[in-house]
């Protein structure tokens, strides 16, 4: 045999067996069905990211997991999810951050008003040792995170006036996740914030039992909330953030190779969610618009006006925290703001 066609060969049988060492093969995967439910239809880019999540994780498996998406609340609201998760009778969803906060209320640092102002700032201070440190809190409550998808700026919506300034807000009904943070900004500003289950909220609306809501401008888009709310203001008070959860009881389950490609498949879905999230929020501010909303933006000023009204409440939240976390909160926060 040639000597180089000898080395060659060598060099290749070596290659395969290195990759085989590390490789996860067909036997690493049992059969699985994964129940992935979450709030948002099937329009949203919440879906695209279970979508995308649902192909990789089936391509790093052989075909062996497999995801059924059950959008739209067909599982229930956020908390009936949350608990089937901690009991063991649902593998995954993907609520927002908001919702955690009853079992680790230091996640309601994630809600605190007018904290960042670009995605990056968002991006940095989630992907970091903030979201990290938080994620860590999560298995001793029956969760397991493997990251956080975007859900993009807040913005409120009513059938009264446009939001201009802080005194607009003054005398609004508006529904707000059930999350003290939420209740207690809104508060600052004079409005009067009423906590409801996301599944209520178009009735509410229709009804008149509310003025208005805040959500990220594809969430009303999808919704149709432009059926009953005519002003749409861009008060970009909160970035929003979902989070992928797992149920701990099905994770435990899992053998190594099985939680690694999990991991990988999400890691891989949250950079695509996160570009299909923010293009469609740029999107659908037109085709609000389209749809007969009044659209306004907040002069920078005015949200720095806004941001110094609700500071007490947010010092307040703070120091019930863990030290700790909300000293790493501060540091990572100014790091991502320079």
């Amino acid at each position: 045999m040639n000597p180089l066609f000898r080395s060659v060969l060598a060099t290749a049988a070596s290659a395969v067996l290195a990759l085989s060492a590390t490789a996860p093969l067909a036997q690493d995967f049992q059969e699985r069905t994964i129940k992935f439910g979450h709030l948002n239809n099937t329009d949203h880019p919440v879906s695209f990211g279970v979508k995308r999540f649902s192909e990789l994780l089936a391509a790093k498996t052989g075909g062996k997991f497999k995801v059924q998406e059950f959008p739209s609340n067909q599982l229930g609201n956020e908390m009936q999810q949350q608990s089937a998760l901690q009991g063991g009778v649902q593998e995954m969803s993907a609520p927002a951050t908001t919702s955690l906060a009853g079992i680790v209320k230091e996640f309601g640092l994630v809600d605190f008003p007018f904290a960042v102002s670009t995605f990056e700032q968002a991006d940095a201070l989630l992907d970091g040792p903030l979201g990290l440190a938080l994620i860590a809190r999560l298995p001793e409550k029956g969760l397991v995170a493997l990251g956080y998808w975007d859900l993009g700026f807040r913005n409120v919506t009513n059938s009264k006036r446009p939001i201009a300034k802080a005194e607009d807000l003054e005398g609004l009904k508006l529904r707000v996740i059930p999350n003290p943070v939420f209740l207690e900004s809104f508060k600052a500003f004079k409005a009067n914030p009423v906590p409801m289950p996301f599944a209520e909220l178009y009735g509410a609306l229709e009804a008149k039992a509310v003025d208005g809501q805040e959500n990220p401008f594809a969430v009303i888009l999808s919704n149709k909330f432009f059926e009953v709310n005519k002003f749409v203001s861009a008060t970009n008070h909160v970035y929003a953030a979902n989070i992928v959860l797992v149920s701990k009881r099905f994770w435990d389950k899992l053998s190594p190779a099985e939680q690694k490609a999990m991991h990988e498949a999400a890691d891989e879905a949250r950079r695509y969610q996160r570009q299909v999230s923010r293009a469609a929020a740029q999107k659908a501010v037109g085709e609000l618009q389209a749809k007969g909303m009044q659209y306004n933006t907040i002069a920078p000023a005015e949200q720095a006006r806004m941001g110094a009204i609700v500071k007490p409440v947010l010092e307040k939240f703070a120091s019930s925290y863990d030290p700790a976390i909300v000293k790493l909160y501060n540091d990572e926060l100014a790091k991502v703001r320079k």
